[in-house]
């Protein structure tokens, strides 16, 4: 599927009118950075690395309102962790980062292939974080993206709908308990729609989640499974049979409100249907504000509350896990902007902080960071960046964007 979807983006790309292949019309440009993160107590205490992120875009207009655009990009990686004197590890790695062609006219648009696929009104504890693993700490805000093809609807009065369909997307994303069963296709939607001084919003998901490798774990140890799977591991000869592709649905609510301060809502519900003990049912609910205060430049401060619980009984609620983070952000000067973000696992007592000055010199950004954090980290981003932030030390890193 992944090799189809590229191939077509590239066939596309030959067969679009030669006059948009050249002048404006097409466009090339990239980011290159690279950082030192120095973290005494990690096993490996300094890491060092750099990344290139070339992008083609082309645009190919139709009329005065349709048209057909492509984007393709890499992400290039090399890094090596350093233990001195004696270890040296160098690591490399390139993959395709966007890789998608869209049709769109002036109230619709199709987007088919690699792409990042996001919402909600949430930005540090995100329950819709479904096809994304944005770190707001990252100062390059990357996530992979999802196989698939998505539809988008605006309405003149400012109502949208999404419908989409995702296809040979492996590993767990966030929240996900178990990996999309293989060669299963997702599918779902959304629809946006305006309230008084802000919008609302309800999405859906739906897939077939492979649960097999965790049911094995339990298997190996010696765990009787009646409360993951009512019995079902007693099959001896194959005690993952029956987990490998177990319908899940997910619903989604969220909405933001512009009242003096800016307040949202964030929740979900994911719901497989089979009985899996505490992870039958996930409940997500994030409360959250921001505010401008006059104080010199503007010190932005925006926090966010949620609640987690895996439960037997749908919204039994009996398993709550409780985060609260808090960011504040100032701009120093023209040039420079310091912001802080803090997180409290009031579960487990952990507190997670972390700063950040950026400074930007036309095309040039500088990032210093410092972070003190568990070495255990809790926290839902599953990005290359949250690991680089657990435990304590430092990064640099420079950014060029051309």
């Amino acid at each position: 599927m992944r090799r189809f979807l590229i191939i077509s983006s590239f066939i596309i790309f030959l067969l679009l009118p030669s006059q948009a292949q050249t002048g404006e019309n097409l466009r090339f440009r990239g980011q290159a950075s690279g950082w030192v993160n120095v973290n005494p107590n990690n096993d490996m205490p300094l890491w060092t690395g750099v990344r290139y992120i070339p992008q083609l875009n082309l645009d190919a207009p139709l009329n005065t309102d349709r048209k057909f655009d492509l984007e393709l990009s890499a992400n290039i990686t090399g890094s090596s962790s350093i233990d001195l004197p004696d270890r040296f590890d160098i690591d490399g790695n390139i993959k395709p980062y966007r890789a998608w062609v869209r049709y769109s006219a002036s109230q619709f648009e199709l987007r088919l292939g690699l792409q990042k696929i996001n919402f909600g009104s949430a930005s540090m504890l995100r329950p819709l974080m479904w096809f994304d693993q944005v770190d707001p700490r990252d100062p390059l805000q990357l996530t992979d993206g999802v196989w698939g093809l998505l539809g988008r609807y605006y309405f003149l009065n400012n109502v949208n709908i999404w419908l989409w369909g995702l296809y040979g997307n492996r590993g767990p994303k966030t929240w996900e308990v178990g990996e999309t069963a293989e060669k299963k296709p997702e599918f779902g939607g959304r629809f946006q729609m305006p309230v008084s001084r802000g919008e609302a919003a309800f999405s859906f998901h739906h897939r077939k989640a492979d649960i097999g490798s965790i049911v094995f774990q339990f298997a190996q140890t010696g765990n009787s499974g009646s409360d993951l799977s009512e019995g079902d591991l007693n099959n001896e000869e194959n005690p993952v049979a029956g987990f490998e592709r177990i319908p899940e649905n997910r619903l989604g609510f969220d909405a933001k409100w512009d009242i003096e301060i800016g307040l949202w809502i964030e929740t979900a519900w994911i719901h497989k249907r089979k009985s899996l003990g505490p992870a039958t049912n996930q409940h997500l609910f994030t409360l959250g504000a921001d505010y401008t205060f006059n104080i010199g430049n503007g010190l932005h401060i925006a926090a966010e509350q949620i609640m987690i619980s895996m439960d037997r009984d749908a919204f039994q609620l009996d398993n709550r896990n409780n985060f609260t983070a808090l960011s504040l952000s100032y701009p120093v000067g023209i040039f420079d902007n310091v912001n802080a973000i803090a997180y409290r696992d009031w579960t487990n007592g952990n507190l997670y902080s972390f700063v950040n000055w950026h400074r930007q010199y036309d095309r040039l950004g500088l990032y210093l960071m410092a972070f003190w954090n568990p070495e255990t980290f809790r926290l839902p981003q599953q990005t290359e960046a949250a690991q680089m932030f657990a435990g304590r030390g430092f990064q640099v890193m420079l950014v060029f964007n051309h």
